[in-house]
């Protein structure tokens, strides 16, 4: 097993980052260790690009971003891929959110530019109030989102609030939208919250990194995929090899992937120790015995 891996795919939050938001030493020299040796790296996630951008450059040289749960794509800074949610069923979606009370927010910019928009008096929303915090300058509100859908497609309607309230939402969404989009959870057990993102029909994180092995010529099976989250699932089943950190809901974790140890116990770094870095060892010494004999 070890020594097959071209490709380390990671989610960003609650797996490449601790829980104060940075990356650990051990984490640091292992991912830079891995692109010393010629493996590829690429950061999958839910962010929008200017959040995942600052990760990405906190690591250094040019990092490869799947974003928007696979909806947007970027290499080099450029965009290589977009599947935008097409506008009706974004209205389908903020009218059937409305109907259960929820406030969504949505994202917009086919480019990158990471633009969200909410509606006046949205505040109350939890969700709402901690993006208008921590995104000003990103943030436009507008007294009605259908009218702003009537321009473009975004890249995704977001919900958002307490597991059960969004658990209860999750099948009524899902009722409303049929074939037309498709719901990605990611679960914070911690603190009870639920992220609902509403992306278009046969968007995800697999079939963003599918799309980029077959761009670089990387089979599945020489990928190495970790995650902590139920939007990451259907990336760590079709890698060579896909973990599930420690931290992660208990319910994903009993789903059969191997479990690492939590983001604040190195589980990354010791992942690639193990299965990128020891393999990279081996035939390195393979190769220099083949160079004396």
């Amino acid at each position: 097993m070890n020594g097959r891996f071209r490709l380390l795919a990671l989610d960003v939050d609650g797996t490449l980052l601790r829980s104060d938001k940075a990356i650990s030493p051990r984490t640091r020299g292992a991912v830079e260790a891995a692109r010393a040796a010629g493996v590829r790296l690429v950061l999958v996630t839910g962010r929008r690009h200017p959040s995942a951008r600052k990760v990405a450059e906190d690591l250094g040289g040019e990092v490869p971003l799947v974003l928007h749960n696979g909806a947007l794509v970027m290499e080099a800074g450029e965009v290589v891929q977009v599947r935008p949610l097409p506008r009706a069923a974004a209205r389908r979606a903020v009218l059937a959110g409305h109907a259960q009370g929820l406030q969504p927010v949505v994202h917009r910019g086919l480019r990158g530019e990471g633009h969200l928009v909410v509606a006046e008096g949205a505040r109350g929303s939890r969700l709402v109030s901690y993006y208008l915090d921590r995104n000003g300058p990103d943030v436009r509100v507008v007294p009605d989102l259908l009218e702003v859908l009537e321009a473009e497609d975004p890249i995704q309607v977001m919900f958002g609030g307490a597991r059960e309230e969004m658990e209860a939402a999750r099948p009524l969404l899902a009722a409303a939208l049929r074939e037309e989009a498709r719901i990605e959870r990611t679960v914070y057990p911690q603190n009870r919250v639920v992220l609902l993102d509403v992306v278009g029909p046969g968007v995800g994180k697999a079939e963003a990194l599918a799309f980029l092995q077959a761009r670089w010529g990387v089979a599945a099976r020489e990928t190495l995929a970790i995650g902590d989250n139920w939007n990451d699932r259907e990336m760590l089943a079709r890698a060579g090899l896909g973990f599930v950190m420690g931290n992660a809901d208990p319910d994903l974790q009993q789903l059969g992937f191997p479990v690492l140890p939590t983001n604040d116990e190195d589980g990354v770094a010791i992942a690639i120790e193990r299965y990128v870095l020891a393999g990279q060892d081996h035939r390195r010494a393979g190769s220099a015995k083949s160079k004396r004999g």
